[in-house]
């Protein structure tokens, strides 16, 4: 581990332990353990189908981040212990790697998501996004976070107009990145700017407390969603005037909310800690959302996001709690991808 991923680890952990027993990601999500289980919001519990739908070859790699290539049906995910990409490809069981462990650089995978040019966008926390060429894997550019303090790349959202979103769980600041920024860098580094800063906005926490996860983009091109797994709240980013407004949420909050996926009005959310996925209306501006519905299972091993490609569901299962980043134990193998369908 990177000294500079070591500090942001420390630190992060140290704010929220001073509140709460916390678990903490060094790679992919702090996410803080209730004091008192029953604060935890009951619901009903939901009917839903789990099941395995994608392999990956490992022993520890504990996947994080997941996006499906509309063109084609493909899947990638990425390994929080190495940067490993995996590919999945409709039909088959078994993913194969895309990307190798330590391409570039890169010694961990968190947020992906693959934009309509077939460019996949893959973020490390400890530096920033790359953005590959998923026909020839090529890697055509870099964007990093300037200077030595710490930072937390977490999570992508691509806009219809092909521009790039991405949260910072550290920072509570949202970076942009344009498509004239990415055909200039050609190849080459460049900085990451932040458009968004949420710092204001957020619920009172600790200064190093993880805020922002997960981000989607409405795809009219309005505004942006993101969440904040410490205080569980969505907030709206208005993409026109820049405005921050936080969500109303009906039926429920977004307590350890990681991953985010958003087609049609539908909103679906994983919750890692507890095992957890929700299913919310979002209105039409974006301003109000209400639950719909919530599924608790442990077949979803501590699931830190979600994507919806033709009609399914899938769900990575991280493990993070079964030797992983936030808990002792030994994960099921092989590590898997699980489609999820009644939810």
């Amino acid at each position: 581990m990177p000294p500079l991923r070591k500090t942001i680890a420390a630190a992060a952990l140290a704010a929220l332990t001073c509140v709460v027993p916390a678990r903490a990601d060094t790679a992919g999500t702090v996410v803080v353990v209730p004091a008192h289980p029953q604060a935890v919001p009951a619901h009903a519990p939901a009917h839903a189908r789990i099941s395995p739908a994608y392999e990956l070859p490992g022993e520890r790699v504990y996947p994080e981040g997941i996006a499906a290539d509309s063109r084609t049906g493909d899947l990638y995910a990425g390994s929080y212990t190495d940067g490993t990409i995996f590919k999945m490809t409709p039909g088959g069981r078994a993913a194969s790697v895309f990307l190798p462990a330590g391409a570039d650089g890169r010694d961990t995978a968190n947020g992906l998501k693959v934009d309509r040019l077939g460019r996949l966008w893959v973020t490390d926390s400890t530096t920033g996004v790359s953005v590959y060429d998923t026909r020839t894997r090529r890697l055509l550019a870099a964007f990093e976070v300037e200077g030595r303090d710490p930072r937390f790349v977490n999570d992508v959202a691509i806009t219809p107009d092909g521009t790039a979103y991405l949260t910072d769980s550290v920072r509570a600041v949202v970076y942009r990145v344009t498509p004239d920024q990415v055909a200039k860098a050609s190849g080459r580094s460049a900085p990451l700017e932040p458009r968004y800063d949420l710092k204001d906005a957020l619920e009172p926490h600790e200064p190093s407390a993880f805020t922002l996860n997960g981000i989607v983009a409405d795809p009219s091109g309005r505004f942006l969603l993101t969440v904040d797994l410490t205080g569980g709240d969505l907030y709206r980013l208005d993409l026109s005037s820049g405005a921050i407004g936080r969500v109303a949420l009906r039926g429920g909050d977004m307590k350890y909310a990681d991953g985010l996926e958003l087609r049609h009005g539908t909103l679906w959310v994983a919750h890692n800690v507890t095992d957890t996925i929700t299913r919310w209306r979002i209105a039409a501006d974006g301003t109000s959302a209400r639950m719909e519905r919530r599924v608790t299972d442990d077949a979803l091993q501590f699931p830190t996001t979600l994507v919806r490609s033709r009609g399914t569901l899938y769900v990575v299962r991280s493990q993070f709690d079964k030797g992983g980043p936030v808990g002792e134990g030994t994960p099921q193998r092989p590590f898997t991808i699980a489609s999820v369908r009644g939810i």
